[in-house]
Parts: structure tokens; sequence; C-alpha cells
């Protein structure tokens, strides 16, 4: 049989196409795609059976503006970059579309179009004045509780004064450290029943008198010690205080604090991994939507997962890592879920034995946790405090009533002392604590052996989580050669180092660094984490994680034990790394659940001559040079924001006298004023007060390296503006071009001077909008511009290049690929986003969940 050639057929005035022997409708659609992607690409013709990147030498910026194209043709079906990847050609393209179109729509019986966004002059006046008077009332209340903050403080700091010898001085610091604790966890509880009373199913706009009391409850539970003790029974304990039914058995590591506890059930012996959402509420167009949260007995919800309002799980139903519940999905009994939004899965992600843990072991372990925490930590701080200052003269002499006002002089020299000693001690000390300790406790808790919760071992296993997720020594020598040294130094096996000057990232956590192994030339962007350690709602076991050579990793993955890929993949932005099913290797994998995509393209090759021979070697000692300059940069503008706050406490002590308790209740607004002040400066010194421009360079360019030199620049203030007026002024003064009214509940933006985000957004929390992306040695920034109206889901990310229409929403958990437009009043979702005008039914409406009858009715006992 003598295989056809594909026919040519071109148009006047038109690129010839090459199509391929279909019938007249399937002719008409591959001729209409052939010309759109020449147009793209800017070529005469574009064969049929080509594929888009291996033949073409096309990438996914590109194919999504063939995507934004084929999507403004109306006779045309609207593919997504999912589409794109699994019909790399045509051909292939066309034929799924074709058979995935719907019927044609009578005219007569079409649904309406949405009605347009109402434009900002629009707004009714009411709105632009609560949005005044709902800010002005968070400052006043930030300015009251500083004061009694501060008058408390002053009032307990000289009562331990009096105290003679250590003895006293401890049982001072004892009781007014234990009664502050105390005050701090319960006053939230009080706020809470007092403003709220129970949580409802319910939609408020933002910025109302309903929002503010919302608000306060919110941040209150934030501020609270409380957070500290997730992991713990103590915690769940603490929400049921709050208003959640939860059973026995229960297991919440995730230090995402619930705010909507009445509509928080959990049933007997779930477990919740860290860094998952489960609010109970959700910010939408301009409004706070709360809902109901429902998960059976013996529950599983994986690492970074989210689930929103209106959602439950059946008893003994499982939802897998990087996952997410939308608005209205319930997931039946003993069913296991993956993907976002998730889907029915075969995989079983609980590995862990149970073991003995009871009641009586629960009751012991958080009785233990609190005499810890009573008997040693807070006399060591309230106390070690008290014999801190006392040591330093500008405050021993204030002690004293005997002595003059002190000079300038002693006021910065003690703080000049003093901020040294703390600043630069307190890293020594911490870094030569990070590379022993955690291999002490490696001898005892060994891997791949069950252990039972709340133990010994566990606690020693808690304690290593923490001291070596410090974000500080990651942030330093993050995005540098040095990185390589500081996580071999607690504990990282990174085989024979094929030094990049990038292998890792500003942020990498693990359980524990003892069980990690990292293949020779593999690179991590931010974000990663590594997840070697197992749970169940009794037990836990320690594994170890390896991650095979040559590998590209993205922003925001969790990686498993037992993931399934090997040598030279790139796992992209939020993949979801497969734990069953045949090793990966050579491929690239995108989306959650997972699907293979080219390893690479041509444009990431371009700059491959730099990584090789002479020129590798110059650059990367060039580069190393630079990034060590930066690395000193900002230890120096971390010491002088420390230095500043020191003088400062140390003027309040030596005008207390003055004025009395104000000036040490006005510490802490100072302070923050100070700090968002310094630090905004310090991004805009660095940039010279000018905005980015996109680029495409290598990793190896001058120009990469000042970017990396940004991103360090200290930014843990913006989150105590979260659900303020004010959020929105400080992007502003670092850059961002931000309208009016914007509602930002905990967006994070990466390169601010190319983000645009227009009135009336809303931005929940953990959504992120990153104008920039490395994969191996090649580096890409562009703009990302929000229209008017635009609402973020939780947990939501946005790439670069990205043009979200007015009034479009992006479903909570979704990835919003480099390059794509969506329209005006759109509803997207999933990972990767693609139209889903279903959302439109979930994302208004109040208590529409179609829970099971199991679910809904989940028992707490």
């Amino acid at each position: 049989m003598v295989e056809q050639s594909p026919e040519v057929v071109s148009e006047p005035g038109e690129p010839a196409v090459a199509l391929s022997g279909t019938g007249p409708s399937g002719a008409e659609t591959e001729r209409k795609l052939a010309q759109t992607l020449a147009d793209v690409l800017g070529v005469d013709r574009v064969e049929a059976d080509r594929h888009f990147f291996t033949d073409l030498g096309a990438n996914s910026l590109v194919m999504a503006q063939f995507c934004a194209r084929i999507r403004k043709t109306a006779d045309l079906p609207s593919p997504s970059m999912k589409d794109i990847y699994r019909y790399p050609t045509i051909q292939s393209l066309a034929a799924a579309l074709g058979e995935a179109a719907p019927a044609p729509v009578d005219p007569a019986v079409a649904s309406p179009a949405p009605a347009p966004m109402p434009s900002p002059a629009s707004k009714p006046r009411r709105t632009r004045r609560n949005h005044i008077l709902c800010g002005t009332f968070q400052s006043l209340f930030f300015l009251g509780y500083s004061l009694v903050s501060g008058f408390v403080t002053a009032e307990g700091y000289e009562w331990i004064a009096t105290g003679s010898g250590l003895a006293d001085v401890y049982l001072r610091s004892l009781l007014f450290g234990g009664l502050g604790f105390v005050a701090l966890c319960a006053f939230p509880v009080v706020a809470k029943w007092l403003l709220i009373g129970r949580w409802r199913p319910a939609e408020f706009p933002v910025w109302s008198l309903t929002y503010l009391r919302f608000w306060l409850v919110k941040a209150l539970l934030h501020a609270n010690p409380m957070v500290f003790l997730t992991g713990t029974p103590l915690y769940v304990l603490y929400l049921r205080a709050l208003g959640a039914r939860i059973g026995k058995g229960v297991t919440i590591l995730s230090p995402s604090v619930p705010v909507c506890t009445d509509l928080l059930t959990i049933g007997a012996g779930t477990v919740i991994r860290k860094d998952s959402f489960f609010l109970g509420y959700r910010a939408h167009a301009g409004h706070i939507q709360t809902g109901r949260i429902t998960l059976g007995r013996d529950v599983y919800v994986g690492e970074k997962t989210v689930l929103d309002i209106d959602t439950s799980m059946g008893h003994g139903a499982q939802l897998g890592h990087a996952s997410a519940l939308h608005r209205g999905q319930a997931v039946p009994d003993a069913e296991h879920w993956h993907g976002s939004p998730a889907e029915p899965t075969p995989t079983d992600y609980v590995r862990v034995a149970p073991a003995a843990c009871g009641t009586v072991r629960r009751a012991w372990f958080g009785l233990g946790t609190l005499m810890q925490l009573f008997l040693l930590y807070i006399p060591l701080f309230v106390g070690g405090a008290y014999m801190l200052f006392t040591e330093v003269p500008a405050i021993g002499k204030r002690l004293d009533p005997q002595t003059a006002a002190l000079s300038r002089s002693e006021l910065f020299s003690d703080a000049l002392v003093l901020s040294l000693v703390l600043f630069f001690g307190c890293a020594t000390l911490g870094l030569v604590a990070l590379c022993t300790l955690p291999r002490l406790v490696g001898l005892v808790v060994k891997p791949d052996k069950v252990y039972p919760l709340y133990g010994f071992h566990y606690a020693l296993h808690r304690t290593t989580a923490r001291m070596t997720n410090v974000r500080f020594f990651a942030w330093l020598f993050g995005d540098s050669s040095y990185i390589v040294h500081y996580l071999r130094g607690i504990g990282y096996d990174l085989s024979r180092v094929e030094q990049t000057g990038s292998n890792f990232g500003t942020e990498v956590q693990h359980e524990t660094p003892l069980l990690v192994s990292v293949g020779s030339g593999t690179m991590v962007a931010d974000g990663l984490s590594i997840i070697n350690a197992d749970f169940s709602s009794t037990s836990f076991r320690l594994s170890r994680v390896s991650i095979g050579p040559h590998n590209f990793l993205g922003n925001n993955i969790a990686y498993p034990a037992d993931g399934r890929t090997g040598d030279n993949c790139l796992l992209a932005t939020k993949v979801m790394i497969p734990m069953d099913g045949e090793v990966r290797e050579g491929v690239g994998l995108l989306g959650s659940p997972c699907f293979e995509i080219p390893r690479s393209v041509d444009r990431d090759a371009r700059f491959d001559h730099l990584r090789t021979g002479d020129t590798f070697r110059r650059r990367l000692a060039a580069k190393n040079r630079y990034n060590l300059r930066s690395m000193l940069l900002m230890l120096l503008v971390r010491w002088l924001h420390t230095f500043a706050l020191t003088l400062f406490a140390l003027a309040s002590v030596d005008l207390y006298g003055v004025v009395g308790h104000v000036v040490i209740a006005g510490y802490l607004a100072i302070t923050l004023a100070f700090s968002t002040g310094y630090f905004i400066l310090v991004e805009r010194c660095i940039t010279s007060f000018r905005a980015l421009r996109p680029r495409l360079c290598s990793i190896y360019d001058p120009y990469f390296w000042w970017h990396e030199r940004l991103w360090k620049v200290p930014d843990h203030f913006l989150d105590i503006f979260n659900g303020t007026p004010f959020k929105s002024l400080v992007w502003r003064l670092l850059g961002v071009r931000i309208g009016s009214r914007v509602f930002d509940d905990g967006c994070y933006l990466t390169e601010r001077t190319l983000a645009t985000i227009g009135d009336d957004c809303t931005l929940n929390a953990g959504s992120k909008i990153q104008c920039h992306s490395q994969e191996d040695g090649t580096f890409k920034s562009d703009r990302t511009t929000l229209g008017a109206g635009c609402t973020l889901g939780v947990g939501a990310h946005v790439h670069y290049g990205v043009t979200m229409g007015d009034g479009s929403v992006l479903a909570p958990d979704s990835f919003l690929m480099k390059g794509e437009e969506v329209p005006r009043n759109a509803q997207w979702g999933g990972n990767p986003a693609v139209d889903m005008p279903e959302n439109g039914s979930r994302s208004t409406g109040i208590g529409r969940a179609t829970s099971t009858a199991n679910a809904t009715t989940a028992t707490v006992s």
C-alpha cells in the first residue's frame, strides 16, 4: 500500500498549509488551524502532521498565543494547552476538537450573554466610603491592640524587675508569661463567640460591617500562639473550642488556620497534611462566601491541597497531594481522588501501617507539651529577655533612679553592640546547631520504621523538622552556588554536584534533611516540599526521597517518597508527582494529575553553549562573585533593620520615665511602619526606582544575577496587611500597577513592576502571580495583567505573559500557564487551567454542595 502525501492547499494571499485527507469539515478546520499557527510562527506553511514542538520548534508560550487566537474565532472550537500537549499536530488536534465540539445552539434559545462588569465610575459611593471606613477601623484596632500590649508588657517587666534572685525572676517570668500565653490564646475564642456566635453559610461584601467582624476574628486567630502547636492534640482541642466538630484521633499538620470553624466537621481518625487550605470561606467578586467542609471518618488529605467551601469527603476517602476539591465536589465513601479539580484514582496515599496510639497517649503528649512550654520555653523567653536587657547599660542605668539621662552616644553604642551580638551570634549558633543536632536525632529516629504518633520519636521528629526548615538560611544561600554546601551541611545527599550557580531556590522544605537524595545536575526552583514522612492517624514513618539526576523542578512542587520519576525529567510548576506506574524518564510532566510534555524546546536550548567549556567556567565564577556580594548586601540590610529596631527599643526604655507606658505601647506601630517603609525603599533602590522589562536570557547573564538579588529583599512584612486596604497601598509603593478597592487576602507577587491589577479585583489567600520562569539554564519574564473585577481563587497560580479579561475567575488551586488569555467574564480552572463554564454555577449561590449522604452526616465521635 502506497502512503499518500499530504495535499497542499492555499488561498490567494494566504500562506500555504498542508492538509491530510479528511472530509470537507475536517479539512476546513485543519486549514484554519494551520493558517493561524503559521501566522503565529511567522512561517509560510505548516503541515498538518508536523509535531508542534519537535518539528516546528514551537514552545508553550507560542502555543498559548495560538490558542488565544483560535479562541477569538467564532466558528472554531476552543483548544486548551492540555489539548495542545495531548494532540501535538494540526491533524490530531482538529480531529480531537471535532469530536468534542458541542452541537450548534439555536440562537433563538441561546442563553443571554453575561452582563458586563460595571465600570469603576458606576460603583456606588457607599462602597468607596466603606472601603475608607474599614481601613480606618482596622488601623484603630491595630493601634489599640498595640497600646494594650505595650501597657501589659511594661507592667509585667516592672514586676519581674522587682524580683530578687534567679529563682524569683524565674517564677515571676513563669507566671507573667504563662498568663500572657493563656490570654493570647483565649482572646480570639472569646472574640469569636461575642462578635460572630456561630458561623453559618452566608455571603457578604468586603469592607462592610459584617466583614469587619469577620476580619477581626481572622486577624486574632492568625496572631495567636496556638498556631505553633499544629500537629499536637492541643491544636485539635483549640479548634473545638472555636466551634469545630472534630472527632477522636484527628491529626492536623497544616498551619493554615480555619476561620469559619463552626462550618468544619472532621470525623474520627482523619489526617490533614501540611500546607493544606480548609479555611471555610473564600473571597469571590468582592464578597466573602462561607460554606461547609465535611470530612468523614478515617479521611486522608494530602499535602498542598485546597478544600473549597461546600465540599465533602466520605468515610475512608482520600485526596492526594497537590489536589483540590472545587465547590460542590464530594468524594464518596472509600474512594481515592486526586488532581485539580479532583477525579477518581486507584492510588493509595496512606502508605504506613497503623500503630498503638490511644487517648491516653495523646493526653500525655499534650500534657507534656504544656509542661515543656510553661516550665521551659516561656520562662526562658521572658526571663531570658529580662536578664539580657539588664546587662545592657542603656537599660540597666535607666532602671537605676539615681542615674542621669542617657546620652545619644550611649544609646547608639549599646544598640550597635546588642544588634551585632543578637543578629550574627544567633545566625552563627543557628547554623552550627542545624549541622549537628539533626544528625544526633537521626541516630534515634530510624528510617523505614513505623513509630506511633505523640511519643518520644515523634517529638524528636517535630523538633528536627522545625529546626531545619528555618527560612533564613535557605533565603540567604538560595539562588547561588553556596546553597549546596548549606544543604549538604544539614544532611542532604547531593551526589556529585554539577554546579550551575542556581541549583536550588530560596524556598525548600522537607520532613527531615537526612533522607533526601538529589542526583547530579538537577536544578530546583522555589517552593519544593520534600515529603519524606508518611502519616496515618496513629503512626508515622520516615523514608528516603530520591530525585534523579539532570532533572529540573519548577515552582511549588510536593515530591513524595514514592515519586515515580527518574533521570532527565522536567517537572513543571505545581505538577502532581505520580506515585504509581512506570518510572518516567527523559520527559516533561505537567498538571494535576500529570501528563507528559516535551522535556525541552528549541528556545530553551539557545543558551546551551554558555553551559559548557571555558565560557561556562568564567561566567559561573563571575556569578559566584556577584551572588556573594548579594548575600553580603542582604545580610547588611537585615542587620541594619535589626539595629534600627534595637535602637527604637532602647530609646523607648530611655523615654519610659518621661511619657510612661505610651512609648512602650507605640513600639509595635512604630516598628511596623518603619519596617514596611525600610524594605520598600531597599527594593526600589535596587531597581533604581525603575520598572522591570520583559527578558529572555541565560542564567549566566548579569541581568539575571541582578534579578536574583531582588528576590532576596525581605517581604515577610506583607502578610500583616492581608485583608486590609493598606495591602494595595504597599503594592503600589513597590511598583505594582494596581487599581482601586482591590481585596487582597494573601496574594504574592514575585515581580511587582511587571504586574498590573485592575479595579475591584479579588485575590484569595495563597494565590500567586509569578511574572517569570526559569527552565534549566534559561530565564524568561513578561508582564501579567488582571482586568477589572477579576478573582483569583485560594492557592491559584498565574504565570507570566498572562492576560485575564474583566470579570474573569480563576478557580482555587488552578495553574494559569504562561501566555494564556482568559476572555472577559470567563470561568477558568484546573491544573493547567481551562475554560470551565460550569464553575459559574458554583461560584455564586450558597450551600449548593452535592455531598453524599454519608459524607454530610460524618460521625465525629
